[in-house]
């Protein structure tokens, strides 16, 4: 399709695209959560969730609408050029008394935008071309916005794959260090088990944790020097295995509860957790970066907003139930980084096969994620720096670009396995920008743009709720005010070390 980077893909229903939507935000964020709550309490955890999920429902408003935007304007300009040629070919036979068919698309954009409009044919901001984020951003930006873009997007990524291969080794090591010790390894050892402690014979935990990192490494990390596609059963797949994995945790963790059983006791707040709890909350929301490819195939967008606010109910109650099942199951100091790894305990789930496969469960879904992330990141390094009719030599294209994607994420998790604190700053940063602040700018000069382009009458049937300027800016400062937040906790946290 003209004008398009990438293809739409086959179409779905607005009811499948809920379940993609749900699917993509309930991930490995969702697992840091629990101890995220315990370490802030379970009140604040409670309003700043809410708070941030109504906040994430407001910006991927903003993003569908410059959705709309971005397609009016790609239309416009084939119409335009459509224009152009029949003017300059009299013999095309095209009057601007012909009937236009209401499903005949491409006739249809060979005609002024009144004239469509008028005859019933598709509204000029009806989303039905993939305009990805980076594209939005340089329809709407100038040079320095779409720079600052790719640079925000591009540290997430570089987060993301961090705190991917740093959870595979971590669960590995546990699981595998537990049974090598007869299970002496239980939640009650508390989460920040000793680094230095035996695994196997002279081997330590933190060098099995290495060890499997490597390993990691060199299986997965050639995918990045190659174009690897997530095919629909792979996806069905993990999705099928996350939704075992968390309604299985869930239910153990009600039923030792209901038993009397439950261990947790949470406080009401704790503000020195707020900054951890809000980088978890803000990456556990994420999927602006993903809106184009989630939204686009919809077969019909009419109720999409209501659609997508229905999801954001659906997953900030489900978040809700599995962190507080978890914070007054387990008690606060023994809850993990990853959550499914407190259920490797006989204690907990009597089922060997079922222990098994909650420990080993982020090694099956983040594994076939880290090479897509990777590859992702490694194409928005080459758009970064890539020049109109410019090609890079084999080298930098196929070596260069590769290795600078790989090296950075596997230095930090080689450095740390802090998943809390990973998800967290990820989210507290990087995720601050592409979650608040380019909505926000994407909505403000998309909507200028329009107005320049097609008048201060037209109207954005994707137009979000929030369209008044004050959310703009309200949704601009509270980034602010989050970074500025994080920036002095992290800061005060350090000076008193």
């Amino acid at each position: 399709m003209a004008g398009g980077i990438t293809d739409t893909g086959e179409l779905y229903s607005p009811y499948v695209g809920l379940i993609y939507m749900f699917n993509l935000i309930v991930g490995t964020g969702a697992l840091t959560m629990p101890k995220a709550f315990a370490t802030a309490g379970w009140l604040v955890s409670l309003i700043l969730i809410m708070f941030l999920g109504f906040m994430s429902y407001m910006t991927t408003t903003f993003v569908m609408e410059a959705m709309a935007a971005a397609n009016a304007q790609l239309r416009w300009k084939r119409m335009e050029k459509h224009k152009e040629d029949d003017d300059d070919d009299s013999s095309s036979g095209v009057s601007d008394s012909d009937v236009l068919l209401p499903d005949s698309y491409e006739r249809s954009e060979t005609r002024p935008i009144l004239s469509v409009q008028r005859r019933g044919a598709p509204n000029i901001f009806e989303i039905t071309e993939r305009v990805e984020m980076g594209q939005m951003a340089s329809m709407f930006f100038n040079k320095v916005g779409v720079n600052l873009f790719y640079f925000c997007i591009i540290i997430y990524l570089y987060g993301d794959l961090a705190i991917y291969a740093a959870a595979v080794p971590v669960s590995l090591m546990q699981v595998t260090c537990s049974v090598s010790s007869n299970n002496s390894y239980s939640v009650e050892d508390g989460s920040k088990y000793n680094d230095t402690a035996k695994c196997w014979g002279p081997i330590r935990r933190i060098d099995a944790y290495r060890i499997y990192l490597a390993a990691f490494t060199v299986l997965l990390g050639p995918f990045t020097f190659f174009n690897v596609q997530k095919t629909k059963y792979l996806q069905i797949v993990t999705s099928l295995m996350r939704w075992i994995a968390f309604v299985i945790m869930i239910i153990f963790a009600l039923i030792r509860i209901a038993k009397g059983h439950g261990e947790g006791q949470p406080p009401l707040a704790q503000l020195s957790g707020i900054r951890n709890l809000f980088g978890v909350c803000v990456y556990s929301f994420m999927c602006q970066h993903s809106l184009p490819s989630l939204i686009t195939p919809i077969s019909k967008k009419k109720h999409v907003n209501k659609l997508v606010l229905l999801d954001y109910i659906l997953i900030l109650g489900f978040y809700v139930l599995l962190s507080f099942t978890a914070i007054y199951c387990f008690l606060n100091g023994t809850l993990m980084d990853m959550y499914t790894l407190n259920f490797t305990n006989g204690q907990i789930v009597p089922y060997a096969f079922l222990r098994y496969f909650l420990g080993l469960f982020p090694v099956f879904t983040i594994s076939t994620n880290f090479p897509i992330i990777a590859v992702t990141l490694r194409n928005n390094w080459k758009t970064l720096f890539h020049r109109e009719g410019g090609t890079y030599p084999w080298v930098v294209d196929r070596i260069f670009f590769p290795i600078i994607t790989l090296i950075p994420p596997l230095l930090v998790a080689f450095c740390t396995h802090d998943l809390e604190s990973l998800v967290g700053i990820t989210g507290a940063y990087a995720g601050n920008g592409i979650q608040y602040i380019i909505p926000a700018f994407l909505a403000y000069c998309s909507r200028k743009d329009t107005q320049l382009v097609f008048g201060t009458g037209t109207i954005n049937q994707h137009l979000s709720p929030f369209r008044h300027t004050f959310w703009i800016g309200f949704v601009l400062l509270w980034g602010l005010f989050c970074f500025l937040f994080v920036t002095a906790n992290i800061i005060l946290s350090e000076t008193q070390l």
